[in-house]
């Protein structure tokens, strides 16, 4: 395990790697004495719970940070939310970020992408391909907490992107997993996935495959909140865990097609 102030590597014996890079709501102090955001504000567009769902994997990358400090899913020169219209149109800082701030949090997002390469290529050196599962999760209650949830049609359960990959060459993986997750017994129902409707991959996944095209596979992975409240921030424990479920289920059919390639 490599652990620093703003993530976690976990190195473990498999292809797969689970990451969840919007996990984190820590903010350093020069951040945070300048955020004018609530907590609950700040939890309500951060991923809450991914860490615990990229326990599926033995390989774990795990955001420390909040995104209001660095977005690692973003262009670096996008990375640090500068104005509301950044950011969902939320008013972010009392006064905005000088320069030695947002060095500081490029300096960390600078630091995340070069343990990811260190990890990626060591990983390579032992398996021939690696699948990394990119895990987030999208608000539905835009207008409110009583407000109308956001149209199914355009808001699936869960939205696989896959922009940024070779389809013609990653295709199985990517309709191994959306076959998988849908087909799987979700409390007696299946689930709503389907690729690039609502979000096509962000810049974590678009780095990987454009360092690593035919040796990595990225699923940009957004579970839509239908398992939480989220304008209280507070998850249910039982959604929770059947997600996590889900998702595991999906690895050994992953691992097949993986080594098929």
């Amino acid at each position: 395990m490599t652990l620093s102030t703003h993530c976690i590597f976990t190195r473990g014996n498999s292809p797969i790697i689970a990451a969840a890079i919007h996990n984190g709501h820590d903010t350093r102090a020069d951040v945070d004495q300048h955020l004018l955001l609530s907590e609950k504000e700040q939890r309500r567009e951060e991923d809450p719970v991914t860490g615990e769902w990229t326990q599926i994997a033995k390989t774990q990358i795990v955001g420390l940070r909040s995104r209001f400090e660095v977005d690692l899913n973003r262009p670096r020169e996008k990375a640090v939310y500068k104005t509301s219209d950044e950011a969902w149109g939320m008013e972010i800082w009392d006064s905005p970020p000088d320069e030695m701030l947002i060095a500081e949090s490029l300096k960390e997002y600078d630091d995340f992408y070069a343990s990811l390469e260190k990890l990626l290529t060591e990983m390579l050196t032992q398996y021939p391909r690696l699948l990394v599962l990119d895990l987030h999760t999208y608000n539905q209650f835009r207008e409110g907490p009583t407000g109308q949830p956001a149209n199914p049609l355009e808001n699936p359960e869960v939205n696989v992107g896959t922009g940024s990959l070779d389809r013609d060459y990653w295709g199985p993986i990517v309709d191994r997993f959306i076959s998988e997750l849908h087909h799987y017994d979700f409390h007696g129902r299946q689930l709503d996935v389907r690729e690039n409707v609502k979000f096509f991959g962000g810049h974590f996944s678009q780095w990987i495959h454009e360092n690593f095209p035919r040796q990595i596979c990225c699923l940009a992975i957004e579970f839509k909140k239908f398992f939480m409240d989220e304008w209280e921030g507070k998850p249910d424990a039982f959604e929770v865990e059947s997600i996590y479920r889900a998702l595991r289920s999906t690895l050994p059919g992953l691992r097949e097609e993986l080594e098929q390639l």
